[in-house]
């Protein structure tokens, strides 16, 4: 299976949108992942009968997402949607419960609570085979790569996909042999990113991601492609799921 996207990275941006000095100490920065005292969790959701599966994927809802986010993710009729953490206010998971079956995974804002662990692994399955595993953290990239403990993380787990937020920057990337996909942020605007909610299309031979504009309700590409007159060009980045 291939993973088709649009190059989507904003090349030379820092992971957080911070003063040098500011980035060496914030602690939204300088965040580390302690192996042993995280909380994982597990979950198999099963592709429709055609083979085929839409995520609707969001992040850093900071307790006030987009006003148009609801009707949007509806529009796209997903089979679940995935929260990649700073979630804020949990009533916002029990508000896209429901538009679809939610996972989330505990950002750095917040508070512990059952079933919200600080790493999700979802196994997409069609009957008894394997068709993609996903990595779901909060935290995974140091400006454009993958830090290395999250490499690991997903090494150990067998995924072929990392989806992550924390930076508000909506990001597509390949690094040391994993897919990277921040869907960017639903929240109240950091800086002057876009609101944006990310998509995932499983087919029988590929899988499509893509940005959605919470203030336009179109398909968002980065300033670089849109100066380019993209149209939604996709390239094939291959994934290591090796068959399995």
């Amino acid at each position: 299976m291939a993973f088709a996207c649009k190059e989507e990275l904003l090349q030379g941006q820092p992971t957080t949108y911070l003063p040098d000095r500011q980035r060496r100490t914030d602690p939204r920065v300088m965040y580390s992942v302690d192996v042993a005292s995280l909380v994982m969790k597990t979950v198999t959701l099963p592709v429709r009968d055609d083979g085929s599966l839409r995520l609707a994927i969001v992040a850093d809802t900071h307790s006030a997402p987009h006003r148009a986010a609801a009707t949007l993710l509806a529009a796209r009729r997903p089979d679940a949607i995935l929260h990649a953490g700073d979630i804020g206010d949990l009533a916002v998971l029990d508000a896209l419960s429901t538009v679809a079956p939610v996972l989330a995974v505990r950002g750095n804002i917040d508070v512990r609570a059952p079933g919200l662990p600080d790493v999700l692994t979802l196994n997409l399955v069609s009957n008894a085979d394997l068709a993609l595993r996903i990595l779901l953290v909060h935290i995974a990239v140091n400006g454009p790569k993958l830090r290395a403990d999250i490499v690991r993380l997903a090494r150990a787990a067998e995924a072929s996909l990392v989806v992550c937020g924390h930076s508000h920057v909506p990001f597509i990337g390949r690094d040391r042999g994993l897919t990277v996909f921040n869907p960017g942020s639903i929240g109240p605007r950091r800086f002057h990113l876009p609101i944006l909610f990310g998509i995932l299309d499983l087919m029988p031979t590929e899988v499509r991601l893509a940005h959605v504009d919470c203030e336009t309700g179109n398909a968002w590409n980065p300033p670089a492609a849109q100066s380019r007159g993209a149209t939604g060009a996709r390239s094939p980045i291959q994934n290591n799921e090796g068959g399995k």
